[in-house]
């Protein structure tokens, strides 16, 4: 059964299933790895989880628990590539698809992809890495 409403409960299920999925990923999950560790029950890995909990907590009922930054964490993630954004989109909104009704697997995608245009461009990724004369 898809679930029908966005919640601590649900959020927590869509960042665990996704980030399991990104680990096992040969394109993103050495982003991850490299920075965060091995597995999510080790290293940096709880933390992080916890922060993006509060972060989709926050982008979709509004929970003010979030206080970070999405733009400068992503740096430290090395060099990332517009393929890697891509790659990130396709899992995730294949996570979404398995978890949510689509109304809600909707509006969290067309969140996702406005964050990744953000980072992408805070971070000077593919087409904003041109300088304009």
């Amino acid at each position: 059964m898809l679930y029908d409403t966005v919640d601590r409960t649900t959020v927590e299920k869509l960042v665990l299933e996704f980030y399991a999925v990104v680990l096992k990923d040969e394109l993103v999950g050495p982003f991850f790895t490299r920075t965060l560790g091995e597995n999510m029950d080790s290293g940096k890995w709880p933390s992080h989880l916890s922060t993006l909990k509060s972060f989709w907590l926050m982008m979709m009922n509004g929970e003010k628990n979030y206080g970070g930054d999405p733009l400068p964490a992503h740096a430290f993630l090395g060099q990332l590539t517009p393929e890697a954004f891509e790659r990130w989109l396709e899992l995730f909104h294949q996570t979404l698809n398995r978890l949510f009704i689509p109304e809600i697997a909707d509006r969290f995608y067309k969140k996702s992809e406005v964050i990744a245009d953000q980072i992408m461009q805070f971070l000077e990724i593919g087409e904003y890495d041109e300088d304009e004369d």
